[in-house]
């Protein structure tokens, strides 16, 4: 009987103490939990621009409602905290703990970032996604930020571009010799490898630029974004298609330390949110550009022409070049773009079966 109530005596002790212990591990749980945070991300872009500065507000939007306000993020446009060109070093830094912008504006610290955003004549919107997210572009891709501090995320893909506004017309190719554009990225060595001069701007200064001389091409987006800033107003001749950037990706970054610092589920929020945003901005672009270009041409008279063939064919090779060029000097360009070409050579040949003959047998 001794024996029996000792027993007893240790298993309640045993109860107690694990009880204590769940007890003091869900208060240390729920403390986490309901901790709060509170961000500032800043951006590459106009406050409230059309498509590239709406979407940072829907994000913000997103991650408030689905943290029940555990998470806030206040929204900075280009300029009013940090320069347009600035948002990656601020970030890294841990200025601010976030930012939204294109990664090409980076390729001075990392050539390979470009990637991440466009490659002449490389994937669509929809192969881009898909490289990111299962063909290892995004594994690659934190791992190219990593050094920086920097965890980058999908921001918004604009989709297929236009080849940009000129002030003069544009019959050969060497009309392009000695043109200043304003293009960023890979585009801008290719273009500079047929003869142009590519000219680095932020959005908010392509207008005043265009229309005073400074450049004498602009590409920027396609008809939303080119309608919103006016840029029918500065230069006659409008042309597709837009060979630089088949399938625009855009990037949300975060400060590595201030990631860290959230708890799981705060993280996997902001993960969806990226997400949910990247495929929000494709199905705004998609809509709004139908209608945008139809006020461009019937309202304002635009003469939307396409690029000639000379043209193309031209900037073809220079891609070509410019790539191989890329991937022989930095080997960590070589490294992501060997990923993407593997990724788009699977992805070319089944959609030569699908996508290319459904568009050829889709009724006029």
């Amino acid at each position: 009987m001794i024996m029996l109530v000792r027993i007893w005596v240790l298993v309640c002790s045993v109860i107690f103490v694990a009880g204590c212990g769940d007890k003091s591990q869900t208060a240390s749980q729920n403390t986490q939990t309901q901790q709060t945070f509170e961000w500032k991300l800043v951006t590459s872009w106009p406050k409230n621009f059309p498509g590239l500065g709406r979407a940072p507000e829907t994000f913000a939007t997103y991650v408030n409602e689905m943290s029940g306000g555990r998470l806030k993020i206040k929204v900075y446009g280009a300029g009013q905290l940090v320069p347009a060109f600035e948002v990656f070093d601020q970030v890294s830094q841990g200025s601010v703990e976030m930012g939204h912008a294109g990664a090409y504006y980076w390729k001075g610290k990392m050539p390979a970032a470009q990637i991440f955003s466009a490659i002449p004549f490389g994937m669509n919107v929809t192969e881009f996604n898909s490289w990111l997210q299962y063909g290892g572009g995004m594994a690659l891709w934190r791992e190219l930020y990593a050094p920086f501090n920097v965890v980058p995320f999908v921001g918004g893909n604009t989709g297929v571009q236009m080849a940009g506004w000129f002030k003069k017309e544009i019959t050969q190719l060497e009309d392009l010799q000695g043109l200043k554009m304003r293009i960023p990225g890979l585009g801008g060595e290719v273009f500079k490898k047929v003869g142009g001069v590519p000219v680095a701007l932020s959005g908010g200064e392509l207008f005043t630029a265009l229309q005073s001389g400074t450049i004498d091409a602009t590409e920027w987006v396609g008809p939303y974004n080119d309608l919103a800033f006016g840029l029918f107003k500065a230069a006659d001749y409008y042309y597709y298609s837009g060979w630089h950037e088949p399938g625009t990706g855009l990037e949300f970054i975060v400060n590595q330390d201030a990631w860290n610092q959230l708890p799981d589920d705060l993280k996997a929020i902001v993960e969806v949110a990226t997400r949910a945003v990247n495929q929000d901005m494709l199905d705004e672009y998609t809509a709004r550009n139908h209608e945008a270009m139809l006020a461009l041409k019937e309202k304002h008279g635009v003469d939307m022409r396409p690029l000639p063939a000379d043209v193309i064919e031209a900037l073809k090779a220079a891609s070509k070049e410019v790539m191989q060029e890329q991937a022989n000097a930095d080997p960590m360009f070589k490294k992501v773009y060997a990923s993407y070409q593997a990724f788009l050579n699977n992805a070319r040949a089944y959609h030569a079966l699908s996508e290319y003959e459904y568009y050829k047998n889709r009724p006029q």
